[in-house]
């Protein structure tokens, strides 16, 4: 991975570029000590993956910045500060924000952070290299204009899946790509068996991928754990969303996609009780907040067919 970092306290900086080339996380391409002198033009020509940037700088701050680019890096960013303002942290996640971590700096959480968004970017380039096989086969077999049509449709809602899975601030977790496969054999089987009779059970889904995965020579031993285990990371990930969504929700409430998300794939009673923890400051364990799996993934699924104009 290619980093570029922004801070105006050169200290930091060389702390970050020593924590990221010692554990061999990628390399540090270019520095700025200012927002101002980081354009859209600098990390597409120097082909940045991820940019670990200050909130709070002189000239130019963190949300400027990436204002100035206009959505025209591609990239990922990963902002450090050492305030703690709800209303600044909403700002920054509004403004595409990957992940936030708090000054000083802690070297575990760093690396974590990054090899966080280090998945989500290399989980994004498996989608779209699927996509492009996809397409790829679609050209080279038009006297498959009906299949052919199905794939590229598939195709589109995965795409529109990610896309919303990256809205909903866990395109990175572990548990996407069990979504992400999920989205796509939903679609196969909807057009091959419909949904006529019920929206697949949860455990007939989580079998299916785990034997998709493993396929037929798959002990039931291996299934039946490779089953458990996609259960978990799908409920890890939408756990994260809840937290994600509830710390948006106490900076702006009122926004737009607040509203939106926080209401149409979850309960809102869990927003407002993850909502509730974290403005008391006291921990609530996963358990106490109630996870719908079966409805995130309806949502999901109907929601990315509707993104992506499919039928």
């Amino acid at each position: 991975m290619r980093f570029f970092l922004v801070d105006d306290d050169g200290a930091i900086r060389s702390v970050m570029k020593h924590i990221i080339e010692g554990e061999k996380l990628g390399l540090v391409i270019g520095e700025a000590e200012t927002g101002a002198k980081v354009t859209s033009n600098i990390l597409q020509f120097n082909d940045i993956d991820i940019v670990i940037m200050d909130l709070l700088m002189p000239d130019r701050d963190g949300i400027e910045t990436i204002k100035s680019w206009n959505g025209e890096f591609k990239g990922k960013v990963i902002m450090l500060s050492q305030v703690e303002t709800k209303e600044l942290i909403g700002d920054a996640y509004m403004e595409g924000v990957d992940y936030y971590v708090t000054k000083p700096i802690n070297k575990k959480e760093l690396v974590a952070v990054i090899n966080k968004v280090m998945q989500s970017i290399l989980l994004e380039k498996t989608v779209n290299d699927i996509r492009f096989s996809l397409n790829s086969l679609l050209e080279t077999n038009m006297e498959s204009a009906a299949s052919g049509s199905v794939a590229q449709a598939g195709a589109k809602i995965v795409e529109s899946a990610e896309f919303l899975l990256s809205e909903l601030g866990i395109i990175g977790e572990n548990g996407s790509k069990d979504l992400l496969e999920m989205v796509q054999y939903l679609y196969e089987h909807e057009i091959n068996d419909g949904f006529d009779l019920h929206f697949p059970s949860l455990k007939d889904l989580f079998e299916k991928l785990s034997l998709m995965r493993l396929g037929k020579a798959a002990s039931p031993l291996e299934l039946n754990r490779e089953t458990k285990a996609s259960e978990q990371r799908v409920r890890r990930a939408i756990y994260q969303s809840i937290t994600h969504w509830a710390n948006i929700g106490l900076s702006a409430s009122t926004n737009a996609k607040f509203e939106n998300y926080a209401t149409k794939f979850f309960d809102f009673s869990t927003i407002r009780c993850k909502m509730t923890e974290l403005s008391n400051e006291q921990e609530v364990l996963p358990k106490q907040v109630k996870i719908h799996t079966k409805k995130f993934i309806q949502v999901l699924y109907f929601e990315a067919k509707k993104l992506s104009g499919c039928r």
